[in-house]
């Protein structure tokens, strides 16, 4: 593709975004959708407005409408219906959830129809590739479908996750997104670039709003939104790669993955529910460690830049050296939550309210 077809419809996204949140944060202190700080998130500041996802969504929508405008190859009509319908289901669930609340099971229930709907549309995982012999092991049809819903509601409900800290999720989001961007173009996936160039300029376009101290939340409207988003990215992208297929853009997702499969995990070490929200995820952790809120986010930022890295450094491994290289990266893993002491049980001391000060909802 050429450039133009990627920095405009970046820049139109880009500048959609940052003029309608403005406008988003009027709307959403004037329909009473604001932040009502509670003992599960850090935040302190009543009334800060939500649905911040709602920018995010038409910055995301002007520019994914032109760069299919000035695509140079074609799009499957079919996964380009799935892709709206679903992510048109987050928006609106999650603009519910953030102004009257919405139970865990509906909002979980939501998600399954959304991830149904785009699994149907064609985002499906259909192989995996064995990286000695280079095997590919084509999945039954039911199996298929199973992965690939679970894929989806992980992924988004990971994001969802790391919405912890003001502009967290946001330059998550936009961290992967340019990664599976790369990967688009190198396997010459065209819905897959025009994607993750509206989501990578909207979330641009939002973040000056977004990052500490923010002016607006993203609220679950965003984050489910870019989770949705993010998870069909992914599974557009994969298909093209020789290697263990799906390694790619796990290590590409990795952060959020390893937060929320470390929550699972201690919620029901504790016998406790799996949606009981806790303060001991990473950010929080590196809240209390630093003491600072930006730091704290830089340094998740940097993290989840150095996965991306990796992933993209994955594409052209192939074999034995893969292996080896995932071995290490598994063990260099290890050591960085231990030291983290995040595989503790323990809640960690809460954070005084002068560091607290400006800091996101936790949508844990």
């Amino acid at each position: 593709m050429e450039a133009r077809q990627i920095l405009i419809p970046l820049s139109v996204a880009f500048g959609v975004s940052a003029l309608v949140t403005p406008f988003v944060i009027r709307a959403a202190r004037a329909l009473r959708i604001v932040d009502r700080p509670s003992e599960r998130g850090v935040s302190t500041r009543r009334g800060m407005p939500l649905a911040g996802g709602i920018a995010v969504a038409l910055g995301f929508a002007a520019g994914f409408a032109i760069a299919l405008r000035m695509a140079s190859g074609p799009v499957e009509l079919v996964q380009l219906r799935g892709l709206l319908i679903g992510a048109t289901l987050m928006v609106i669930a999650g603009v519910c959830d953030d102004r009257w609340g919405m139970k865990a099971w509906l909002k979980f229930g939501i998600q399954i129809l959304a991830a149904g709907i785009a699994v149907a549309s064609g985002f499906e995982i259909r192989h995996f590739t064995e990286p000695f012999t280079y095997t590919t092991v084509y999945l039954p049809g039911w199996l298929a479908w199973l992965v690939s819903v679970l894929w989806i509601v992980g992924i988004t409900n990971a994001i969802n996750l790391a919405d912890g800290l003001d502009g967290l999720a946001s330059g998550i989001g936009a961290l992967v997104g340019a990664t599976l961007l790369v990967i688009a173009l190198q396997g010459g996936q065209v819905l897959g670039v025009c994607i993750a160039v509206a989501l990578i300029g909207a979330l641009m376009g939002f973040l000056p709003y977004n990052f500490w101290p923010a002016k607006i939340f993203l609220g679950d409207t965003g984050s489910l939104f870019i989770g949705y988003i993010l998870s069909l990215l992914a599974l557009d992208g994969y298909r093209t790669l020789s290697l263990v297929t799906f390694v790619v853009p796990l290590l590409a997702l990795a952060v959020p993955i390893i937060d929320t499969l470390l929550s699972i995990v201690r919620r029901l070490r504790k016998r406790a529910p799996v949606f009981t929200a806790d303060r001991l995820h990473m950010h929080h952790r590196l809240l209390t460690s630093e003491g600072s809120h930006r730091g704290a986010v830089l340094q998740i930022y940097l993290l989840t830049a150095a996965f991306c890295l990796l992933a993209l450094s994955f594409t052209k491994l192939e074999g034995t050296m893969a292996a080896l290289c995932l071995l290490v990266i598994a063990v260099l893993t290890f050591r960085m939550l231990w030291n983290l002491d995040a595989l503790s049980l323990e809640d960690r001391k809460p954070v005084s309210p002068e560091s607290r000060t400006g800091t996101e909802e936790d949508d844990s």
